[in-house]
């Protein structure tokens, strides 16, 4: 009852005294616009006032537009709080810990120039959601419905749905991978894999070696974490080992993030050999390897390459991150971190002490479509489309652009040198036609980059790709002319 504190001043007429209190209430956020106040019969009962009064107290509210009488149904506020000066008021900006201020400054949302409607946008890597198989997803959320019952939607385990973990370890063995005496744990996707991986096994200002230009995202999480990035150069076919061995030995680093195989940017894939000299030369240093298992399915001019974890056997010096979401429906936010035991449970305590469990529903859902075969059956599908887009959006370049390399074999992407043309400068041009990309030098740790670019076309139409190059083929163009 709003009226629990109302105090009688005999000095003051009843109504003006309701009436007041009303307004109180409502500018100390109490009575919120839509409330519903007691009926004046009510009222009088609670306060032992004449009904009179609180009529008479509702209708000057009422004809001051602070409340409404709704015939049947009663009577509502319809004024909002007043702002006074006297507000609760904090410079957030003040403070924010150094983490926050690091997240918001790597943020390439913000920083970077953002698309508009209308604009070809060659930034996204996000797979083309018109090759979702909606209707099979319908049919598996009822089958999981009609299985698991109500319970889906209770709590979950940290680890992770447990048909899910048994699905991803058999998937794993086929990749080569031997899991006895390892485990896996759910996340949601790469960043919360990665996130947690850097902040179980590194302190502020420890060292972690990756590859030069590597994925944004991880530079990103490094830096916010105070973890000192040395990179290392990447050749022609990945990493460059020697240049590799010598940082090892320079800077004895906590690990070696790594990505083998389509690599982002780049989307190089390493080959046997050389994944061969930097499991041997993190062996013998007894340095972790990290490998993100980014974009596994989507080779398209070669053979597969087993995962470097697979070359460990037994042994449980590489932690393997995986994800499916960018070949299949990146919103259910699933991935996983396939490692030793020990560390497992590490990670299963921590993802506890963050956000419970992944989403128990999601992970049921991703799992029935993985199991009744329509993921194969999807994978034969989109391989076929997106590299028939990597082959035209090649030609085109080809076609259309002055550059020193081409890079990578797959994925969803092209990442490209241009050699002596800054690609920030050629964006900036661009975009005043209406196109827009990644410049590269977002994809490096260090300096670098300034000369590169990323191009995505998975969800952009033959004729934007086309479009879309040509202009930036004319843009580099005039920037020639003028140097």
């Amino acid at each position: 009852m709003i009226f629990s504190s109302f105090k009688i001043d005999k000095d003051t007429p009843i109504y003006e005294q309701i009436e007041k209190y009303i307004m109180i209430q409502i500018n100390d956020g109490m009575l919120q616009k839509g409330s519903k106040l007691p009926s004046t019969r009510e009222v009088s009962s609670v306060l032992k006032v004449s009904r009179n009064s609180v009529v008479t107290a509702y209708e000057n509210l009422e004809s001051r537009g602070i409340i409404q009488s709704v015939k049947g149904k009663g009577t509502f506020v319809i004024e909002s709080q007043q702002q006074t000066d006297n507000d609760f008021v904090l410079k957030w900006d003040e403070r924010f810990n150094e983490y926050g201020r690091k997240c918001n400054e790597l943020d390439i949302m913000k920083t970077e120039v953002p698309w508009k409607k209308g604009m070809i946008s060659f930034k996204s890597i996000a797979p083309e959601e018109k090759l979702f198989d909606l209707d099979e997803i319908k049919r598996d959320f009822q089958t999981i419905c009609a299985n698991e019952g109500s319970k889906i939607l209770n709590y979950g385990y940290a680890k992770g749905y447990k048909p899910l973990i048994d699905y991803l370890l058999k998937y794993m063995e086929k990749k080569g991978v031997i899991i006895q005496n390892k485990d896996i744990l759910i996340t949601n996707g790469f960043t919360e894999s990665f996130d947690m991986i850097i902040s179980v096994l590194t302190d502020k200002g420890d060292v972690v070696l990756c590859e030069s230009p590597t994925h944004n995202t991880a530079i990103k999480i490094m830096k916010a974490r105070g973890v000192h990035i040395v990179d290392i150069p990447m050749q022609y076919d990945g990493i460059d080992v020697e240049k590799l061995e010598k940082a090892i030995i320079e800077y004895n680093p906590k690990m070696l993030y790594i990505i083998p195989s389509y690599h982002n940017p780049t989307g190089i894939v390493m080959k046997g050999e050389k994944r061969q000299k930097v499991y041997n030369l993190c062996k013998k240093h007894n340095i972790p390897i990290v490998e993100d298992g980014f974009n596994e399915e989507l080779l398209y001019s070669s053979s597969h390459m087993p995962p470097i974890m697979s070359l460990s056997g037994l042994g449980n010096g590489v932690v393997y991150l995986g994800s499916l979401s960018k070949i299949l429906f990146p919103g259910l936010r699933v991935g996983w971190i396939l490692a030793d035991k020990k560390l497992i449970s590490m990670l299963e305590s921590v993802k506890r002490s963050r956000t419970i469990h992944c989403s128990t529903l999601d992970q049921a859902l991703l799992c029935e479509y993985l199991n009744n075969g329509s993921f194969e059956k999807y994978v034969k599908k989109v391989r076929k489309y997106y590299r028939e887009k990597y082959e035209f959006a090649i030609r085109e370049i080809k076609n259309n652009l002055q550059y020193k390399y081409i890079y990578g074999e797959g994925g969803l992407h092209v990442f490209i040198d241009l050699g002596d043309i800054d690609a920030r400068k050629l964006l900036k041009c661009c975009y005043e036609n209406n196109v827009i990309f990644m410049p590269g030098d977002i994809f490096f740790p260090g300096s670098g980059g300034s000369t590169c670019m990323r191009l995505g076309f998975a969800r952009l139409s033959n004729e934007d790709i086309k479009k879309g190059i040509k202009i930036i083929g004319q843009s580099e163009k005039e920037i020639r002319k003028q140097v």
